[in-house]
């Protein structure tokens, strides 16, 4: 897999050394394993895969490109770039604009733009229809397009089930930017309709065995299916795609779900005939970052740091699978650690930020998990980390514990 440049000031000088080590060791990423960062007092623990992902990396390349390249023009972002607020404020740092908010509500009207100046499309892809908004002023959506691969693997997807009169079912958030992207993709050429969880795709499920009346389709999902959508023509022949950001493990039991929903209702016979398999369409970083976070459940430990933007959707799941286990803090970087005796994180189900007292415990040593979502540059874990062992008497000077690691 190819690297990517990108500024210094993102790469660790301990964590990330940890992880290159790691990958040296194993570079067919069979071991998911845990790595133990014994500091005396304090003990780390970090998921075998976390971070900054190939997408993530390959949009801010792109993005600060543009900026070297372009001295003097005006340059916007249509959205945030990725979920990280880090990231996006260091690029507004350098003068980029946003054009609209992560909901796709404007910040600014389009009749400012000019065919001079440069667009850079997030890692989330966009609409078409406003790929074709870009076009009318004469900008070229695709000439600073950072759109995620693997993003653009589920649209190929799509695109494929939708030649051959499969109707297409999105797992995924439907006010994200990326589920909207899809969505404007997919009903270009196949009729398609979101659902947000096991819930509906079971719900979806009795519509198609004619448990639930036609009607009730319409009430659940009419914001959420194309245009005309017939569910008694439309879900004869499915696929479920997904997107990237969700648990993977959701997906697939959904799109399992809904198999054994189309075999029911025509038989395993004719299962090709009414059910795509669509499991390339998993994205592999999210797979390997929610496959580690799994590990990490096997650990013994005291309390769980995720670190990651609170609008992003894969650091919200892998904090919803270390919660199982764990007191877990979803934070966004080491600001709200305010002291050894309070934390400010982040509520993700209700989307509130909430104060928690007596965080850190007393005993010694105590062990942390610390890991991150995929739109979170290694130097907020290292400063966190820094942070954190800076509130802890008796620990190990961590350049020279990761140092005899490496070299040992």
């Amino acid at each position: 897999m190819r690297s990517f440049t990108i500024p210094t000031h993102y790469r660790s000088e301990l964590i990330g050394r940890l992880k290159a080590f790691r990958k040296a060791q194993d570079p067919k990423k069979k071991d998911l394993s845990p790595t133990l960062l014994d500091l005396g007092a304090v003990r780390f623990v970090f998921a075998r895969h976390f971070g900054f992902c190939y997408g993530v990396e390959n949009a801010i390349e792109i993005s600060y490109q543009a900026i070297e390249q372009n001295p003097g023009k005006r340059i916007f972002l249509l959205s945030q770039m990725i979920h990280n607020p880090e990231v996006n404020a260091d690029l507004e740092s350098h003068g980029l604009r946003f054009i609209q908010d992560t909901h796709g509500q404007m910040l600014m009207d389009w009749d400012e733009l000019t065919a001079e100046d440069i667009v850079i499309i997030p890692a989330f892809g966009t609409t078409l229809e406003t790929e074709a908004r870009l076009k009318a002023i004469g900008i070229d959506p695709l000439k600073h397009n950072t759109t995620c691969p693997f993003v653009e693997k589920v649209w190929k997807r799509s695109a494929q089930l939708g030649t051959q009169d499969y109707s297409v079912v999105i797992h995924g958030k439907a006010a994200h930017e990326e589920t909207r992207a899809t969505f404007s993709h997919t009903a270009q050429g196949a009729p398609a309709v979101i659902i947000k969880d096991m819930d509906e795709a079971q719900f979806l499920g009795r519509i198609i065995l004619g448990e639930e009346p036609i009607a009730r389709f319409m009430q659940v999902f009419g914001e959420r299916c194309t245009e005309g959508f017939d569910p008694s023509r439309d879900l004869q022949r499915i696929g479920v795609v997904n997107q990237t950001t969700m648990l993977a493990t959701e997906t697939q039991a959904i799109a399992d779900h809904l198999k054994q929903v189309m075999i029911r209702k025509y038989g395993d016979a004719d299962l090709k005939d009414h059910f795509a398999d669509t499991r390339d369409t998993l994205c592999y970083a999210t797979n390997d970052n929610q496959d580690a976070t799994n590990e990490l459940l096997k650990a013994e430990a005291d309390l769980a740091l995720v670190v990651g933007g609170y609008n992003s959707s894969n650091t919200s799941h892998l904090v919803e699978l270390l919660e199982h286990k764990f007191p877990t803090y979803f934070i966004n970087g080491e600001k709200e650690i305010l002291s050894a005796a309070e934390i400010e994180h982040f509520n993700y189900p209700a989307h509130k930020l909430v104060r928690t007292a007596n965080w850190l415990p007393a005993k010694r040593p105590v062990t942390i998990i610390l890991t991150s979502g995929a739109s979170c540059p290694d130097t907020l874990l290292d400063r966190v980390m820094l942070k954190v062992l800076s509130m802890v008497e008796g620990v190990k000077d961590p350049v020279e514990v990761v140092e005899g690691m490496i070299q040992a």
